[in-house]
């Protein structure tokens, strides 16, 4: 049996260190194209949650041009018109040559099988990729995981995690209780 002399553990120590610094690097993401960060910079809460479909909090009015470059076609927003203020968000999709279509959604009350069936029927009539946005993205991972229970096939807990991939954080209750899963 041999034993450790001072030196080698120092190398083997170095060796670790070496090797346990090398770990972020591998493990770190692939740094996003130019047109993602330029998009995600506009669009607060941006996620992707499949191919065609973009979810985030509300676009500032410099997004849609950079939008319509990343291959989105169709903006859906559901944000009642209250919610916009003076801004003409349909006028601003519509400059930058991109489909729009609201589907208002106030609150949790709002977040019913009905409105969820409307946002899955527009996502699937988009010709290309889409952007759903509210606020923050919350309502939209609300409504998208409702659409995946009924429309896409997903069990309730598949469609929860999948509504949270989009956005869905403070309206977990009212999914869970649309979708009767367990509260939380």
């Amino acid at each position: 049996m041999s034993a450790f002399t001072p030196s080698s553990l120092r190398r083997l120590a170095t060796g670790v260190l070496i090797a346990v610094g090398a770990l972020p690097a591998l493990a770190a993401p692939p740094a996003p194209s130019p047109t993602e960060t330029a998009v995600s910079s506009h669009v607060p809460n941006l996620k992707q949650p499949r191919d065609r479909l973009l979810t985030g909090g509300q676009p500032d009015a410099e997004a849609w041009g950079k939008l319509a470059a990343d291959g989105v076609t169709t903006v859906i927003n559901l944000r009642p018109a209250a919610e916009l203020g003076e801004r003409d968000e349909a006028a601003e999709v519509a400059a930058a040559g991109l489909a729009y279509r609201q589907i208002p959604v106030a609150g949790a009350g709002d977040i019913t099988p009905e409105n969820a069936r409307a946002l899955w029927t527009a996502m699937q009539q988009a010709p290309g990729k889409v952007l759903v946005h509210c606020a923050s993205g919350n309502r939209v991972g609300a409504l998208l995981a409702l659409g995946a229970a009924e429309q896409g096939g997903m069990s309730g807990e598949q469609a929860l995690e999948f509504g949270k991939s989009a956005g869905l954080t403070g309206a977990e209750p009212r999914v869970r209780e649309v979708l009767q899963l367990p509260a939380k």
